[in-house]
């Protein structure tokens, strides 16, 4: 008689947390598929049925973690006026990388070598890009920002994933108000960069 198939969708649902919290609890190198498979009280087998091997497992924590990312970006509470909310927004993306710097890092970087994110795996950030994109559209409309939206876009994302990282090594300042008052800098230098003209030449 065949073996009975181990994957069901509430398992998958359990090592996937397990495994989350896992990297969240321990860090990068201490990640095995056995201490899931631990936590999540199953077998190794149970979990490579599931995810195929170790990167396929860390590819849907890869998933997740955009998942979350923008079930945040989605909820935080809107303010009418379009810049300050672009700026709210790079806010909400710094508190995301504030609260799980391993994931993300799983997000943004490269940390496991049996996962290198290939072009079909990159399109996991598409919908967070999308709503930074958003953002660019309703700032051109009001005419406080000017050019491509998303240029401006990957240039908001650049900006605060490089002052994510910085914040979370420690880079950034000696003190909350330095870090607090650097972030307001880059990101209001970045928006009325891509002021329009006339906006520049008045000022």
């Amino acid at each position: 008689m065949p073996r009975a198939k181990l994957r069901t969708p509430e398992l998958r649902d359990r090592v996937l947390q397990a495994a989350m919290a896992m990297l969240a609890d321990e860090g990068v190198t201490a990640f095995t598929a056995r201490k899931v498979a631990q936590r999540a009280d199953t077998s190794v087998p149970a979990v490579y049925e599931l995810f195929g091997d170790k990167a396929g497992l860390v590819r849907e924590i890869f998933f997740e973690g955009f998942r979350r990312l923008l079930h945040r970006l989605e909820n935080g509470a809107s303010i009418d006026d379009p810049r300050a909310d672009l700026a709210r927004v790079i806010q909400v993306f710094r508190g995301f990388v504030l609260d799980n710097p391993v994931l993300a890092e799983v997000m943004f970087a490269r940390p496991f070598a049996e996962f290198d994110p290939g072009a079909e795996d990159l399109q996991a950030a598409a919908a967070v890009r999308e709503f930074f994109v958003g953002g660019v559209r309703r700032c051109v409309a009001a005419g406080q920002m000017a050019g491509d939206p998303t240029d401006a876009a990957h240039v908001l994302l650049a900006l605060a994933q490089g002052m994510a990282a910085q914040e979370t090594a420690g880079w950034l300042g000696s003190s909350q108000a330095s870090i607090d008052r650097r972030w307001d800098l880059a990101i209001h230098a970045v928006i009325d960069g891509f002021a329009p003209e006339s906006a520049r030449s008045s000022g």
